[in-house]
This record gives structure tokens, sequence and C-alpha cells, in this order.
């Protein structure tokens, strides 16, 4: 007998069927969420939807003949004869591509759910360089105690254990104690003779019931018992810098919030062992979880080089170069004290970047001024030039929401992970 559980299937579809189709068109179909993503926000990206994919992307390459008189049947014809010339049929494949001439069939549409919208979209993505020190996805075999056994090692003999078990399995039998043998045989050496025998029989009893139940028994024996369990062998963790001073407009720290919720949702569903920090600064910096970096509001002075001193006391404390793999990205508007740019960029050659495989920069700008509108900020200033003295610097700007996405994309690819440009 054979049984298929269709439990998991949604909606009463095939999963099997559903993700057998995703396999094969998925160059497509990641090509349209792609598309798709850009006019979204976060909430509505992670909610999945609708997507379109081309007809022509879904045809299955096939022999066929070409040229020679061929006989076919054709069900319910009833226009044409044997030896009619068959026409031509119109361009296009006869699929109607104007308006009002009925529906076209030039797209086939469908719907993704919430994770297989995320995990397409995140598909190509993965944070650069993390072979430093082997993936943080690779893993080794390690042991860990895991309770006991029947057989094993004498060497793992779990001695506790097994006297335990034996003590329990006398009492439970009722095997005579050596104490109370010892006691009737010294009231047999002072009895007279009429209580000799009597004596002499429960004592020859109790030491054959002695023998017969041995004080360790091989059943009661325990083996320590380990199994192999897999380890990280290295660690990453990911710095979130955001600045949330009086500078930064509620559009701008929007724009912020939204990079970082797309980069945790792409950190925990990518990496199993990433450790993710949350600093927030004004004029002074804070280590704070989720629900404060995202959603408590906070107004102030802007001094960049606080956010950093942060990060390095953290990373001092808490990360050793030589154990984690270090990532770090920053938001801001790019304002920042001129008295605070020589601290920044000290802190940044002399601290951060020594320590970090990636330092990325995202400045988040007005929606109503353009590219050129401005000039560029001083700590957009400050970075490039320290990305023209060769700090390792990846920095974009954004002024929209239909831009996160794809500035993301762009920061985090795996093909251009080292790709430097200024939009």
């Amino acid at each position: 007998m054979h049984i298929v559980d269709r439990r998991l299937n949604p909606n009463n579809k095939s999963l099997e069927n559903r993700q057998r189709f995703l396999r094969r068109a998925k160059a497509l179909v990641r090509g349209a969420v792609k598309k798709s993503s850009e006019g979204r926000d976060i909430k509505d990206v992670l909610d999945g939807g609708e997507v379109s994919i081309p007809l022509e992307g879904l045809r299955e390459p096939r022999f066929h003949r070409e040229g020679g008189t061929r006989d076919l049947v054709l069900p319910g014809n009833k226009k044409f004869v044997e030896g009619d010339i068959l026409p031509r049929p119109p361009s296009g494949g006869g699929r109607s591509s104007e308006p009002g001439e009925g529906d076209s069939e030039d797209e086939f549409r469908f719907e993704l759910s919430r994770d297989e919208f995320v995990d397409l979209f995140l598909d190509d993505l993965e944070l650069p360089d993390l072979a430093k020190r082997k993936l943080a996805e690779t893993e080794t075999e390690g042991l860990r105690r895991a309770g006991y056994t029947n057989s094993g090692s004498p060497a793992n003999i779990a001695i506790t254990k097994t006297m335990r078990l034996a003590t329990a399995r006398r009492v439970a039998l009722g095997r005579p104690r050596t104490a109370t043998i010892d006691k009737l045989e010294a009231a047999l050496a002072e009895c007279d003779e009429e209580l000799r025998a009597e004596l002499e029989q429960q004592i020859t009893a109790l030491k054959s019931k002695a023998r017969r139940i041995p004080f360790i028994d091989p059943i009661d024996i325990r083996y320590r018992r380990f199994e192999t369990t897999p380890k990280p062998i290295a660690q990453a963790v990911m710095f979130c810098l955001m600045d949330v001073s009086g500078s930064m407009s509620e559009h701008m720290k929007d724009l912020a919030k939204r990079f970082y919720m797309l980069l945790y949702v792409f950190l925990k569903r990518r990496y199993r062992y990433v450790e993710i920090v949350f600093i927030r600064h004004t004029d002074r910096a804070e280590e704070v979880d989720e629900q404060t970096f995202f959603h408590d509001p906070a107004s102030g002075g802007t001094l960049v080089s606080s956010a950093l001193q942060a990060m390095h006391e953290i990373v001092r404390a808490r990360y050793s170069p030589a154990d984690w793999n270090i990532y770090a990205a920053q938001a801001s508007d790019g304002d920042n004290s001129y008295a605070d740019s020589e601290l920044t960029g000290r802190l940044l050659t002399d601290l951060i970047l020594p320590a970090t495989q990636f330092f990325a920069y995202l400045e988040v700008g007005d929606s109503s001024s353009g590219p050129g509108e401005s000039s560029a900020s001083s700590l957009w200033r400050l970075y490039e030039r320290l990305r023209t003295q060769g700090a390792s610097l990846s920095m974009r700007k954004v002024r929209d929401r239909s831009e996160i996405f794809p500035v993301f994309h762009d920061l985090f690819s795996r093909q251009q992970n080292r790709k430097e440009a200024v939009p």
C-alpha cells in the first residue's frame, strides 16, 4: 500500500508539482519577483503575492520532425478534408495582442506564498567573504552527552549510574544483606541445640538466595553515551548602526528602518549562526533590542563617532575578530558634526575596518531632492575620501522606498560583493 500525505499541500494543490514547476522556471520567477518587489514596501513583499512570467519561457525542449508529409488526426474537424492545404496561422501563434480581441495568453500568472517570495528574492544574496574562516553554514561533527547505553567501551562506564541500578535491582528482588547473615551466624554460635537446626536452615537459604542475586549483574552496567552533533566552525555577527538624531526626518527614518528590516529578514533566513547587534545613535550611542531599534523614538544631535566607539567596545568585549566574522551596515542622512569628522575617520580606519570583513554605508535622503540637486553630505565626503585611500567601504544612496530593494540586492549580491559604485 502506498500512502501520500497531502496535509501540507496549500489549498488542496499538489505541493510536489508546485515545487517542480518553481525549480524548472526558477530564473523567470526570480526575475518576476525582483521586478514586482521594486514597487512594494516591505510588508507587501513579505506577504508574497501574484507574479507573471512569459509563456515562452515555459516551453520544454522536444524532438520534432521538420518538413515532409505527415498524417494527422484532428478531432472535431468540420472544415478540412484530405488533400487540403492548411493555411499558415497569423503572426503571434494565434494569440491575441490587440485590446478588445479577447484575453491574451502571453503571460502566466500564479500566486507565491510568503516563504516562496522571500526565498526567491534572497536566493542570490550572500554575506560577502564569509569564507575567511570557512563558511558559517559549514558544520563539523562534535560530541555531546546523550544519556546512557547498555554497551560501550570500559572507559565510558558510568559507575554511579551502574551502582544505582544494581542497588534498585537487589532491593526489588529482596537480596539478603551481608549484615543480616552475619547477625544470624553470631546467634548460631551462642544458641542451644534446639534452635541450631532452624538457624542453620535460615542461613543456608539466605546464602543461596544471595548467590542467585549477584551484587552487580551485567544488566546493571551502563555506559555514557555520546552522539555526534553539528556545530559551526565559524561565526558571524552583523552590527546594524542607525542614526536616529533630530536631523533625520520621518521619511529618512522610514527608509533606514525598512532597509534594516529587510536585512534582518535576510540574515535570519540565510544564516543559522549569525548574531545581530542593534546600535542606534544621536549624540550618544546605545545598544538596544530589535523592538527599541525599530520603533522607539529618539532625538538629539549627531555624533557618528559615538556609534563606532560603541561598536568597538562591544567587539572587544564579546566578539573577538580571531573567532568571529564581523560585518557592519550603517544608515544615516549624512549629517555629522564637523568637529567629529576626524575622530570618526580615525575610529573607522584604525579600529573598525581592520576588525570587520565588510562595512556598508547607506545614506538616506528626501524623495523631493534628486541625485544632483544637493551637494554630497559631510559623512559621504569623509567616507569617499577614506575609500580613495584604500578603505574597504561600500556606499549607496536611497531617496525613495522603491530604491531600497535594488540597493539591498546590489549591496549584498554574490557576484558583486566587492563592487564599489556611487549612484
